[in-house]
């Protein structure tokens, strides 16, 4: 676990796109870390999102870094479109990539924090000749594609799997969750060595999703076991 208290990344994908802008203001003045934004292809994952015009427009009123998550085929082609369009962090899927490491070294050269997401079937093991690449891996705790999915067990291990390979190669990792994280299994997350977590339906359907994300932000992992 790194030094650094865990950061919180509302994803915009669950936000009410009528009412976008209403949902940017509500993650700036909210104790969020990040925003995540997802894009996705329709064809990688069996839903379609949002594209860069819209993640342009959230940019523009955001006031916290643009965490990208692109589940997307091919997502080369679109690497400095994602920088241009205001991501702070690219975070590329293990599945989507044929070269791996020639990705990561581009999202780096364009000035953003790399990631890696892996897909629930995906072990972290795979990851064992890029770690010291990487600045964040992405465990999607859920299948990708959907929000409001129930949260696979099967993370904690994940993990902690992961935080163990990273040992004394890659010390500065984020780890981040992404998919059913609620104020049950945040503590928990936390404890098994992630450090951000991604929450969609879980804070903007909240009734009260500026008191959903302080709850989240205020999580004590120390004080629970796994």
């Amino acid at each position: 676990m790194s030094t650094t208290k865990h950061l919180i990344a509302p994803s915009v994908l669950a936000a009410d796109f009528a009412n976008l802008y209403d949902a940017i203001q509500l993650v700036n003045n909210s104790e969020a870390d990040w925003f995540h934004i997802d894009i996705m292809d329709g064809v990688f994952v069996p839903n379609i999102s949002f594209g860069f015009p819209v993640m342009q427009a959230i940019a523009k009123h955001a006031t916290k870094p643009l965490d990208v998550h692109l589940m997307i085929v091919d997502p080369d082609r679109y690497l400095k479109t994602c920088k241009d369009s205001g991501a702070s962090s690219i975070t590329v899927h293990y599945e989507a990539c044929t070269h791996l490491h020639r990705t990561l070294a581009a999202i780096k050269e364009l000035g953003c924090k790399a990631g890696v997401a892996l897909n629930p079937h995906t072990p972290v093991s795979l990851l064992q000749d890029v770690i010291q690449d990487v600045d964040l891996v992405c465990i999607m705790s859920v299948n990708p594609g959907f929000g409001g999915q129930k949260f696979i067990e099967r993370t904690y291990d994940k993990v902690r799997a992961l935080r163990a390979l990273a040992a004394g190669v890659n010390d500065s990792l984020l780890i981040e969750i992404d998919g059913g994280v609620t104020l049950q299994n945040a503590a928990p997350l936390l404890q098994a060595g992630a450090d951000v977590l991604v929450t969609g339906s879980f804070v903007f359907n909240a009734t009260d999703p500026m008191e959903t994300v302080k709850k989240l932000k205020a999580v004590d992992y120390t004080l629970h076991s796994v």
